[in-house]
């Protein structure tokens, strides 16, 4: 099992350093923003014209990692200029451990992915009760 993981984080080392896959057409960065706020963390990907079933998310431990694909159409004759980009998409996110990752919710709206993780239970701000007391007396609890 652990060796299976270290032959993992290895592929990955590789696919990021070199932008390489198994596959033998490029690998394209998608364009994305993200931000924090009190709810949790938000990224929007921009993925225009990529079919909604052409597109795989997958966490594994704290690593977020979406593919896509925009397959070139076929039957295009003496194209004049091409400026688009075709082929395979992906991107890895690590993702805090502040982050509830069973609660990762996803929507694909005009072309842009939306992601959306809420904030762990465990990381979020909670009061604490203080106990107030002599030694040899009963502690009266305070709050405030």
């Amino acid at each position: 099992m652990m060796q299976t993981e270290v032959l993992r984080d290895f592929d990955r080392l590789v696919q990021r350093t070199f932008n390489t896959q198994l596959s033998s057409e490029p690998v394209h960065p998608m364009p994305m923003e993200a931000w924090k706020d009190e709810a949790g963390f938000h990224a929007e990907f921009d993925l225009p014209g990529i079919d909604v079933d052409r597109i795989d998310m997958a966490v594994e431990k704290n690593i977020l990692t979406i593919r896509a694909e925009r397959a070139r159409p076929e039957g295009r004759q003496h194209v004049a200029g091409s400026e688009r980009l075709w082929g395979h998409f992906t991107r890895e996110l690590m993702l805090g451990d502040h982050l509830d990752t069973e609660s990762i919710q996803a929507s694909y709206v005009d072309g842009v992915l939306r992601v959306d993780i809420a904030v762990a239970e465990s990381a979020k701000p909670r009061r604490i009760q203080v106990s107030v007391g002599r030694q040899g007396q009963d502690p009266k609890e305070i709050s405030s």
